[in-house]
């Protein structure tokens, strides 16, 4: 590890710039809040399966062969892609935003 003082007075500009702690606040929590999401997603659909397999298995109309549980499941799948591509979308725009506002200020 490079003990430069250059770099650390680097880091410690970086680190007092309300911008970085802005990006920092921002991120962590938008990430929880996904993560919570997915969590809340994929337990539920555990708890159905613990607590209610027969609904999962009910068919969606009389005489089909498709039951409930086929699109529930393609709708966890779905969800997963969906939220990865909100995230995907707000760190390429305000997160990328902050983050070059951050390198601007402290050249």
């Amino acid at each position: 590890m490079n003990n430069d003082p250059q770099d650390a007075k680097l880091i410690e500009r970086i680190q007092k710039n309300p911008k970085y702690t802005e990006l920092v606040t921002k991120r962590s929590s938008f990430a929880w809040k996904l993560s919570i999401t997915v969590l809340i997603i994929y337990y539920s659909f555990i708890l159905v399966v613990a607590f209610a397999p027969k609904f999962l298995g009910t068919k969606i109309m009389e005489g089909s062969v498709i039951s409930i549980g086929i699109p529930i499941g393609a709708g966890i799948i779905l969800s997963a892609f969906l939220l990865t591509g909100i995230y995907v979308r707000r760190a390429n725009s305000e997160f990328d935003d902050l983050t070059q506002q951050i390198k601007e200020e402290t050249k």
